[in-house]
């Protein structure tokens, strides 16, 4: 993994560190360390000390909550390019959920101490944490937004468009391919739905010609899923 650890490229690939100076993308490679953690393992909980971030480099890492019945709500599945752990760093308060690797999964540790120094030395690095964390809370009003404004359609719908726009970026092409890693039940418990709905909404996407499942690839027609995703009112 050396030749990754000094590849500026690399690091940049990760939205925290987009706008870091070439200097101080050589400082995160000199303080990260690499980890895995075999398919199962609690990262971390809700409630614990938040005394490190990680940045995502394989695998995918599942954020939940649990109720005190047992009952667990799925907040997101991460995927590799995804930091984690950041807001109990920055803002000294504990875990906010549990974090859980879904599969096999490896990627760098960055302590908080160091992480901390880095940014009180680096205030464009500062600055640049901050334009990320808004950037992630626009994200997050967006996904509570569909789930509470739209129907189960729309949402699978602006689920496929906002993977899509993970790989492509915002100009998204007129038709493109899919290979989601996550179950049906993964994605309900994102969306906030069943099993069973999600699968009838899949089916119904299907059917207007917005999505085709082939061979474990969903192919996408962008045009028909924006108008499920937002449709027309009147």
């Amino acid at each position: 993994m050396n030749e990754i650890n000094k590849s500026a490229a690399f690091w940049r690939s990760f939205p925290i560190f987009e706008g870091f100076s070439k200097e101080t993308i050589g400082d995160i490679a000199g303080i990260a360390t690499y980890r895995k953690w075999p398919a199962g393992t609690v990262i971390f909980q809700r409630g614990d000390e938040g005394t490190y971030l990680i940045v995502l480099v394989t695998g995918r890492i599942k954020l939940s909550l649990i109720t005190p019945q047992g009952k667990e709500l799925s907040l997101r599945q991460l995927e590799p390019g995804a930091v984690l752990g950041e807001m109990a760093i920055l803002d000294g308060q504990p875990r906010s959920a549990d974090a859980t690797a879904a599969v096999a999964t490896e990627g760098y540790v960055i302590a908080k101490r160091d992480f901390l120094d880095l940014l009180a030395r680096n205030p464009a690095a500062a600055q640049a944490v901050i334009h990320y964390l808004c950037t992630k809370l626009r994200e997050t009003t967006e996904q509570l937004e569909t789930i509470a404004l739209y129907d189960l359609d729309a949402r699978v719908a602006r689920f496929f468009l906002a993977t899509l726009r993970n790989i492509h970026g915002e100009e998204l092409p007129d038709s493109a391919n899919l290979q989601i890693a996550l179950s049906q039940t993964e994605i309900a418990g994102i969306l906030g739905a069943s099993r069973p709905k999600i699968n009838r909404s899949i089916l119904a996407l299907e059917e207007a010609g917005a999505i085709r499942r082939k061979d474990g690839i969903i192919q996408c027609h962008v045009g028909r899923l924006y108008g499920i995703a937002e449709p027309d009112d009147d």
